[in-house]
């Protein structure tokens, strides 16, 4: 077998952190099936109105009723995908005490705050959760940081200061060698306090989700995408070209899809459509189980989470085991992962990224000490 230095996998940013993290993430075959319960407002609101439809009164959900419903979800899907992202603020501690999350099943953690706010133009200012960071969640044990920023590449107030927010992120992760996934998304922007069209948004959507990609995709480890286009307005042909695009713009940074809510179907579609132009997977949400926040009754719930969404969550995982595995999207294949060695000493020049502490002195081998 042929031997290659870590340094090839260095070159391409895979420290011994982020390459486990990576690994714990991915399938066996270097796909990546990931479902996304991370969602805090969207998940509150359906709570809030399967509780008024079932009882006539509106309330908030308590802490413990939205924990109880997040650690439910990961119990029943976790299984069946190769990572699950969580939040801090609700999930992650009480789904990993609750043992909801099996061995073999990666965990990703939200970085970011829930509804951060937002300048004349709409455009939200990306903010740490409070009380949390990027070494917060390294030491709690998770495989990966996830952080969302909205980004539209015309609307320069919150381009610039996103960017920069994101970079900070980043720095982070290669600091506490821990692998990073990002997620920018497109918003409408406001003019003069008016926000443009829907009709607008969708005609721009495959350029800014491209050109971001084109801006962000290198600041990164894997790279989560929306769907460069709107179905039922371009065609499937025009679709796939959009894809394409999307995934030279990410050059060899693997990419997944996720799902924005849409309707399992439409996005069952899409997940097809992208594997095809070289995804390496999928982070979904919404899409395998929003109804679940419909039903109000915890036990209805259950049989939701348990039979439709594992349905879903399984059939998805099936196409993509069909996309482009991580490391050929490095350039890599797994007989060259197979044949990766460091030499002596390796250890001691680690300081959590390939790159040494400026300044500092190279650790000396004790030569009584046994290796």
């Amino acid at each position: 077998m042929a031997t290659t230095s870590i340094t090839r996998l260095y070159g391409l940013g895979l420290t011994p952190g982020k390459l486990r993290g990576l690994q714990r993430i991915s399938n066996p075959n270097g796909t990546l099936s990931m479902v996304a319960t991370d969602q805090n407002s969207s998940m509150i609101s359906m709570m809030k109105k399967a509780t008024k439809e079932a009882t006539g009164t509106e309330r908030e959900p308590t802490y413990a009723e939205i924990a109880d419903a997040k650690v439910m979800l990961s119990r029943a899907l976790a299984p069946h995908c190769s990572g699950l992202l969580v939040d801090g603020f609700y999930g992650y501690a009480s789904t990993v005490a609750a043992h909801a999350v099996p061995p073999g099943t990666g965990i990703l953690i939200r970085v970011e705050k829930s509804g951060s706010a937002k300048n004349a133009a709409g455009g939200s200012i990306g903010e740490v959760e409070p009380g949390w960071s990027v070494g917060c969640i390294k030491r709690c044990g998770a495989d990966a940081v996830k952080l969302l920023a909205m980004f539209e590449p015309d609307e320069l107030d919150s381009a610039e200061k996103n960017f920069e927010f994101t970079m900070q992120i980043y720095n982070e992760c290669i600091k506490h060698d821990i692998l990073f996934l990002l997620e920018p998304l497109h918003f409408p922007m406001k003019a003069g306090g008016v926000e443009e069209s829907k009709e607008t948004v969708a005609a721009r959507k495959a350029k800014t989700v491209i050109d971001t990609a084109k801006y962000l995709s290198r600041y990164c480890d894997v790279y989560k995408s929306e769907f460069p286009g709107t179905p039922g307005r371009e065609s499937d042909a025009q679709q796939m070209d959009n894809l394409k695009r999307l995934n030279d713009a990410c050059g060899q940074k693997p990419w997944v899809l996720l799902s924005a809510g849409v309707d399992y179907d439409k996005y069952k579609k899409q997940v097809e459509m992208a594997m095809k132009a070289g995804a390496s997977g999928i982070l979904g949400g919404r899409a395998f189980w929003k109804e679940f926040f419909t039903y109000a009754d915890p036990a209805d719930r259950q049989k939701f989470a348990e039979t439709e969404c594992v349905r879903r969550v399984k059939e998805t995982d099936a196409i993509v085991k069909t996309g482009t595995p991580w490391f050929a999207k490095y350039g890599l294949t797994m007989e060259d992962l197979y044949g990766v060695r460091t030499t002596d000493g390796w250890h001691a020049r680690y300081n959590g990224s390939p790159w040494p502490i400026t300044g500092a002195a190279p650790a000396k081998k004790d030569p009584n000490a046994v290796y």
